[in-house]
């Protein structure tokens, strides 16, 4: 079963006002997903975002940002730059080739040599 984890990209601190407890004290941060399985670890195009107020500890979802907020997020969606997507193997999967490669190796060569 692949394990998924969400890396932050890039964090921020607005200065912008909350809309729960009008403290001017937010964090901005922006996540990637990476799926980490038994044979592969892949980094996929899915972002994600969550905007929380450091004084009252509210997650602050996109309905109830006001046009300052939305201005904010926007500049930083811009500026957070995503890793690339990719797929590297793991150790476990190179292991798994060499062994399949030696096994066919050792069938061929005792085809060929008539011992079978």
């Amino acid at each position: 079963m692949a394990k998924e984890k969400f890396e932050v990209i890039k964090e921020a601190q607005l200065t912008n006002n909350c809309p729960e407890c009008f403290n001017q004290d937010l964090s901005l941060t922006f996540y990637q997903k990476h799926t980490y399985g038994s044979f592969f670890h892949k980094i996929t195009g899915d972002l994600s975002n969550k905007l929380v107020c450091n004084t009252c500890h509210t997650t602050i979802y996109p309905v109830s940002w006001t046009d300052d907020i939305e201005r904010m997020f926007n500049y930083y969606q811009k500026t957070a730059v995503p890793a690339k997507k990719s797929s590297q193997p793991t150790l476990l999967f190179y292991g798994l080739l060499l062994a399949m490669i030696a096994l066919v190796a050792g069938a061929l060569y005792l085809f060929i040599s008539g011992a079978i």
